[in-house]
């Protein structure tokens, strides 16, 4: 059951609209607004809503916040300051684990935009939630806010991190082509006289091999490092003619 976002006198509707944007992001829908200052519907909404059209047509507009969480089971505040009031502080993270394993209704609060939630709008809250931003700059806007925690009920939705998408399958090359490519490269190397002196060429194999080994090639990269190797060593074979001619 999808918590309900309950913004406590919403200022702007933009801002509005910004919530909508960031609650669809992550499968919300449930828009609950404690009488908003411009009233309700709100042209300025619609645009910054980028689409989340049904957010905003099934938003309710209540008179008081009681109002508004009369069917929810947990209610959770935000806020950046406990406030005097001897309530448990949860992380984002925290209050959604708890609010996705007690399967009732949850009613999140935010507050306007200027103030935040007022000490008697929270006091029906069982716990408060803060954003850990990084002290001395906790300045998230109303949408932000909505997000982060909306982001943080998506997270724990069974399943949700499977639906990312997948980055192409590598497989990486035999190891009959590494070896193939490791001697390429000693051979040229050994002609350019790198290993020097002689005996710390063990060593620097040894290094090398692990540096390829590490580097999990495909087959296909692979043929394109033994191509770059051979248009290298054309390039030396021919510079003594080139100088000549």
């Amino acid at each position: 059951m999808e918590p309900a976002i309950v913004l406590v006198r919403p200022q702007l509707g933009q801002n509005i609209g910004m919530v909508a944007r960031a609650m669809a992001n992550f499968g919300l829908s449930d828009l609950r607004l404690v009488a908003p200052r411009d009233g309700w519907p709100n042209p300025e909404a619609g645009p910054p809503a980028a689409g989340a059209d049904h957010v905003l047509k099934a938003a309710r507009v209540f008179a008081s916040v009681s109002e508004a969480l009369a069917d929810c089971r947990i209610v959770f505040a935000t806020a950046h300051a406990q406030r005097d009031l001897r309530k448990p502080v949860l992380s984002p993270r925290a209050a959604m684990a708890e609010v996705r394993a007690s399967g009732v209704k949850a009613g999140l609060l935010f507050g306007p935009e200027r103030s935040g939630l007022a000490t008697h709008d929270m006091l029906t809250a069982q716990g408060i939630v803060t954003i850990p931003a990084v002290p001395g700059f906790a300045s998230l806007n109303l949408a932000q806010a909505v997000m982060v925690l909306a982001y943080e009920w998506r997270l724990s939705t069974p399943g949700a991190l499977d639906e990312l998408p997948r980055s192409p399958e590598r497989i990486p090359a035999t190891q009959a082509e590494l070896d193939g490519l490791l001697a390429q490269l000693f051979a040229e190397l050994d002609a350019a006289g790198y290993f020097f002196p002689p005996h710390r060429a063990p060593a620097t194999r040894r290094t090398l091999a692990g540096l390829f080994a590490a580097a999990r090639f495909t087959s296909e990269e692979v043929r394109t490092l033994r191509g770059v190797f051979r248009a290298l060593s054309g390039r030396r074979a021919r510079r003594p003619q080139d100088a000549t001619g």
